[in-house]
């Protein structure tokens, strides 16, 4: 296993975490919790959960197995999260969390799910930000994070406030470009960087032959090119990988170790994909941003990317819970195509608004 700094907190950790949200059988509390000691002792040392992670059980699942992570002796990192803009609320929620994650502190707390900048300005308003840094005083948080889908030139605003130590955002080979400005942001302050999605939510791993060109070296697997392409940046800390059982760990942990430097010839060759082979793709650049009824264009657009792959997420939910928005907003929709006119990559909008909702109301029939 290979650790990196985070950002200037002084601590090393794994650069693959895992990622509490993809338990094969939540339920089942004693196998799931065996994951993480498994994990722990395979090297990685960073571990990521939330309230409401599989029917809100991923909490539980950590807590029992930390009682018996602490009995190692090996050193780990503990990250969760809250969503509230309320100061109280978060406050419970965080209460809450120490409580079922049997910690006395949590190592890094993140100000969680901030989708647009409106909304990180409730997180100010409503005491959230302020709860954060009274219980970092209190020792109750080691440091204060953020978790977010904001594009690159908004998380830059965000980080540039002062108020954190690191950030988690989704980063993967397909939208490398879109928060770009986001991880240098970070690099220019020393934060630590967590990615989650670096497999895309599955999309790479799925769709083998359409990523084939992230397989540069012999005999490369699809896990270990897509690992490997965020392992060549070094301004990125942890790599979230969602597991769901044994054999994911082993198989992510194996890819992490078979890692070798890239030449520069190898690794030209990967952006040069990831900027050519995409263009009938949103990537979400929010140059359509000139909706007159105020849809947020480019959100149904990137959803709509998933109509041109093999996945397991329902489009439904990525709507509702990577952007924040459901299909009904579609409904506003005038016609005037103004977004199609901006659109640089002159993508067909108004079709996709079309073929999305056909999709959705097939995914709620259960077809």
């Amino acid at each position: 296993m290979v650790y990196r700094e985070y950002g200037n907190t002084g601590l090393k950790v794994s650069v693959l975490g895992f990622g509490g949200m993809r338990f094969g059988d939540p339920e089942d509390h004693d196998t799931s919790a065996e994951m993480l000691l498994h994990a722990l002792k395979k090297g990685i040392t960073y571990f990521d959960t939330a309230p409401g992670y599989c029917g809100d059980n991923s909490e539980i699942i950590f807590g029992k197995a930390i009682k018996e992570m602490k009995k190692t002796g090996i050193p780990f990192y503990v990250s969760t999260k809250s969503n509230k803009p309320k100061g109280s609320d978060l406050r419970r929620d965080l209460e809450n969390s120490l409580k079922r994650l049997n910690l006395e502190r949590i190592d890094f707390y993140n100000c969680w799910y901030v989708l647009t900048l409106d909304d990180w300005e409730g997180r100010k308003r409503g005491g959230a930000v302020a709860e954060i840094l009274k219980a970092q005083e209190e020792g109750l948080i080691r440091f204060p994070v953020f978790s977010t889908h904001l594009p690159g030139n908004e998380i830059r605003n965000v980080i540039e406030e002062g108020y954190f130590r690191g950030v988690t955002l989704g980063y993967s080979a397909i939208n490398s470009p879109y928060r770009e400005d986001g991880i240098k942001a970070a690099a220019e302050h020393n934060m630590g960087v967590v990615v989650m999605n670096p497999l895309g939510g599955g999309t790479i791993i799925q769709n083998e032959e359409t990523f084939s060109f992230l397989k540069v070296k012999e005999n490369q697997t699809i896990l270990e090119g897509a690992l490997h392409f965020l392992l060549l940046d070094p301004r990125i800390t942890v790599r979230l990988v969602g597991f769901r059982n044994l054999n994911d760990i082993d198989t992510a942990v194996s890819a992490v170790d078979s890692f070798v430097p890239y030449s520069e010839a190898e690794l030209a060759g990967i952006r040069g994909h990831v900027e050519s082979d995409f263009n009938s793709l949103c990537t979400t650049c929010m140059y359509c941003n000139v909706c007159p009824v105020d849809i947020p264009v480019w959100k149904f657009v990137e959803t709509a990317n998933g109509l041109f792959f093999n996945t397991d997420e329902k489009l439904s939910d990525r709507l509702k819970w990577h952007w924040g928005t459901d299909i009904s907003v579609l409904d506003r929709c005038t016609e005037c195509r103004k977004c199609e006119a901006a659109c640089t990559q002159h993508l067909p909008i108004l079709q996709r608004f079309e073929q999305l909702k056909t999709h959705i109301k097939m995914e709620n029939q259960g077809g």
